[in-house]
């Protein structure tokens, strides 16, 4: 997966024209998950807010109304468990490449549409879920890696600021959760959940 995704970097880069217009910036927002999954795991865990942060560029084509956008984000997705009432944490690297589309008045405002893949890669650990001395724990198990893609719209006011608010959809399993029997040391995997997640964000370019 990693060296899939820095081809496709590398392919963007070399696919630029050399008129491309390049501007760097900051972007911040909220994520407002859905956690879905089998009816094990719905019992077991509820959907909370969480956060992302991260530089962001943008490549403004020599096409009338084109863009493409890039960002490497601190990702934070969260959950609650019922059993215990433990906060779950989703932590990743976020990489998302969408192209846009725009229409507008130069550098004083525009309205975007966008659409593209974002590429994920796991940050944080492992939460046991529930406990019972001797008896079984669950444990919530994030994926090394996933895939989903976004579609949203946007507005940049003053060629600076820059405001989205897309659906990021999960194409794989973004964690799972196994129970262990402590009599016997047995382990099962109950099933998976997905991380769909509404996204807010606020960015601005230098």
């Amino acid at each position: 997966m990693k060296k899939v995704f820095v081809m496709m970097l590398m392919a963007v880069a070399f696919a630029m024209p050399s008129n491309a217009q390049i501007k760097f910036g900051l972007q911040a927002g909220l994520n407002m998950n859905n956690i879905s999954g089998t009816s094990d795991v719905k019992g077991l865990i509820e959907s909370r807010t969480g956060f992302f942060v991260g530089p962001t560029v943008k490549f403004t084509l020599p096409i009338i109304g084109l863009a493409v956008d890039a960002s490497a984000l601190y990702d934070q997705r969260q959950g609650k468990a019922k059993e215990s009432d433990q906060t779950i944490k989703a932590q990743s690297i976020q990489i998302p490449i969408n192209v846009r589309y725009g229409v507008g008045l130069g550098d004083l405002a525009e309205i975007f549409l966008f659409a593209g893949p974002q590429f994920g890669f796991n940050v944080g650990s492992d939460k046991t879920l529930y406990e019972q001395a001797n008896v079984a724990k669950s444990t919530w198990t994030l994926k090394s890696s996933n895939f989903s893609l976004n579609v949203g719209l946007g507005a940049t006011a003053l060629s600076h600021l820059q405001l989205k608010l897309n659906y990021n959809f999960a194409l794989g399993k973004t964690g799972e959760i196994e129970v262990e029997n402590l009599a016997n040391k047995t382990k099962e995997i109950i099933g998976g959940a997905k991380a769909n997640t509404w996204q807010l964000s606020l960015a601005y370019f230098f």
